[in-house]
């Protein structure tokens, strides 16, 4: 079996390639922008207009393609997030379909659902609206519009997915360069979040074998993908830190946008806004297939935490920062594009 992979250097698509490249009589190729030296890789911005016939090509004759590729958290200098995000996932699409690749399965989220109740959970026919006021989430519902025209595609929709090996990446995203890493899961650090807060974790190899099984199964339509259980606030900042301090999230928003826009942290009020009303998922669906996570949710978190504190992270896009952490500072300007949402 021969399997495409678009953002195979990312978190999911290095725990995928890890899943797949465990079985015996699997090929894997793998597709990014920034590829290593070794190993079956093709170079591809999925955003420049003349991707499709590069794609087209690399997708001729294979078994399956699965797109991961997405720009989460871009900083300003990189391509912009509509141009990888949706004009890229078209290519995609286009190029699968031209080269007629017979089972195709899309990374979308949990994020691309409407909100729902805050602690009751939806299932896969839940109204993928978004959350107004987050990139991340608007462009991930548009994605899932673009998807109702190819109704034989499969849709995976993970919440928030961790493993060690992303811990670099994460940090980047979420962390000043002025807070040192080795702070995080000191008992003492005092973590601020608002009441009310509840978070849906996975670890990525889970959303790997998750993957995995569609392709095995053939399988089509969406897929909500979760671990047990679900985490509070005081959870989190167990985990973070030692306790948690009470801040309303109008707070944290008006923190949030200031230091965002002068470059001193990297994290929109946008995040916080998809973080607040994010739909809970059930993943019977993905169970009656025959998945089960092997990662508690509380587990996962615990072992990325560490991951971060150290340091830990892979080659390229999962790297962590090192010792020049302090040149990720916007100086006076947004070091990360903007995360407020098209509308």
């Amino acid at each position: 079996m021969e399997v495409v992979v678009t953002g195979a250097s990312g978190n999911v698509g290095t725990a995928l390639r890890r899943v797949l490249g465990a079985r015996s009589g699997t090929r894997v190729v793998g597709i990014a922008r920034r590829v290593p030296a070794s190993g079956h890789w093709v170079r591809c911005d999925l955003g420049d207009p003349t991707a499709e016939d590069l794609l087209t090509r690399t997708f001729t004759g294979v078994d399956a393609v699965v797109h991961l590729a997405w720009a989460i958290q871009p900083g300003t200098d990189e391509p912009a997030m509509r141009r990888t995000n949706i004009d890229g996932s078209a290519r995609v699409l286009r190029a699968a379909e031209r080269a007629g690749v017979p089972h195709v399965v899309v990374a979308s989220s949990v994020a691309a659902y409407s909100p729902g109740r805050r602690w009751e959970r939806v299932g896969e026919d839940w109204p993928c609206g978004g959350v107004t006021g987050s990139a991340y989430s608007e462009q991930k519902a548009e994605l899932e519009r673009m998807l109702q025209d190819h109704p034989n595609v499969a849709r995976v929709r993970p919440c928030a997915v961790v493993q060690p090996d992303a811990a670099g990446e994460v940090e980047r995203w979420t962390m000043s360069p002025l807070l040192p890493t080795s702070l995080a899961g000191r008992w003492w650090l005092p973590v601020p979040l608002w009441s009310g807060l509840r978070l849906q974790l996975v670890h990525a190899q889970d959303v790997a074998r998750a993957i995995a099984l569609i392709l095995r199964e053939r399988a089509v339509g969406a897929f909500n993908v979760a671990s047990e259980p679900v985490l509070d606030a005081d959870e989190l900042a167990r985990a973070f830190g030692g306790f948690r301090v009470p801040v309303p999230l109008p707070l944290a928003h008006a923190v949030a946008w200031p230091t965002w826009r002068v470059g001193l942290q990297p994290l929109h009020p946008g995040w916080l806004r998809l973080a607040d009303r994010a739909a809970l998922v059930d993943t019977g669906r993905l169970r009656a297939l025959g998945w089960a996570p092997r990662h508690d949710a509380r587990a996962a978190l615990e072992e990325f935490v560490e991951a971060l504190a150290a340091g830990r992270g892979t080659w390229g896009p999962l790297a962590p920062g090192g010792a020049r952490r302090w040149r990720r500072l916007g100086w006076g300007r947004p070091a990360r594009q903007d995360q407020g949402g098209d509308r």
